[in-house]
This record gives structure tokens, C-alpha cells and sequence, in this order.
């Protein structure tokens, strides 16, 4: 392997780790399962999943068929935008509906409070959040 080529393979290494939180983030979700669904969060809490940095935000919402999980985002992102999502909300959600660690859950993409829309994820389940913060 010539210099200039094994260089620019490390450098290829080393920006693709800067995006594994993201890329796992994006292997969460699956646009085939998407679905909208609606009702009234009954909690909102910080956990840390396994596959992920830091500390996310989940939710659990009860719809007039089920309780169910929502992962939104990392903190450091949800937190600082609006609308603010709190308990006993009446949200509507979409995304992808998965089962994670033996649990249906969804990855949510957008959350819809009132008028107001918070957008987490492309069509597609890409994160809107920098890569960075």
C-alpha cells in the first residue's frame, strides 16, 4: 500500500468512528414500519441505552390501544428545543415501531404538541442533531 493511500484510509477510519452515534441511531429505525400514533405521555425520563453515549430521552405514552415507549433523542438535543415535551402532554408521534431489548418501542421522527412540531429524524431515520455538539 503506497504512503499517500494508507494515509488517506486511516483518515477514512477515523471520520467514520465520528459518526457511529449516528449510525446507530439510524440502524434503530426502519422506514417500513413506520406509523403515526397519538395519546397522552405518562412519563418523560434520561436513560443511557447500552448502544448509545450518553443520556437519552424516553417517553411513555398511552394511546387508546396500548402503553408504549418512545425513544426521542439525546438530551443534550431534545432538551434545548420546542416544543417541550412533559408529562401528561397529548402528543402525536411518528416513527418506527421496533422491538428493542424484547420491548415494542418507537424511534421517533417527528412529535407533534398542539401546533408545534419536533422534527428528530429524516424520511429516512437520520438524526437531525449534529453529529457533534
Amino acid at each position: 500500500m503506497k504512503p499517500i493511500t494508507k494515509v488517506m484510509t486511516m483518515i477514512a477510519f477515523a471520520v467514520g468512528l465520528s459518526g457511529i452515534p449516528d449510525t446507530l441511531a439510524q440502524r434503530d429505525y426502519d422506514a417500513k414500519t413506520v406509523e403515526t400514533i397519538g395519546g397522552k405521555v405518562l412519563s418523560i425520563e434520561n436513560t443511557t441505552p447500552a448502544k448509545k453515549r450518553g443520556d437519552w430521552v424516553d417517553l411513555v405514552l398511552q394511546t387508546e390501544k396500548e402503553t408504549i415507549a418512545v425513544q426521542l433523542g439525546p438530551a443534550w438535543y431534545v432538551n434545548k428545543q420546542t416544543p417541550r415535551i412533559e408529562a401528561n402532554d397529548t402528543i402525536t408521534v411518528t416513527g418506527s415501531r421496533l422491538t428493542v431489548d424484547g420491548r415494542t418501542a418507537i424511534v421517533a421522527a417527528n412529535v407533534t404538541k398542539g401546533n408545534e412540531l419536533l422534527k428528530l429524524r429524516d424520511d429516512n431515520g437520520v438524526p437531525v442533531w449534529p453529529r457533534r455538539h
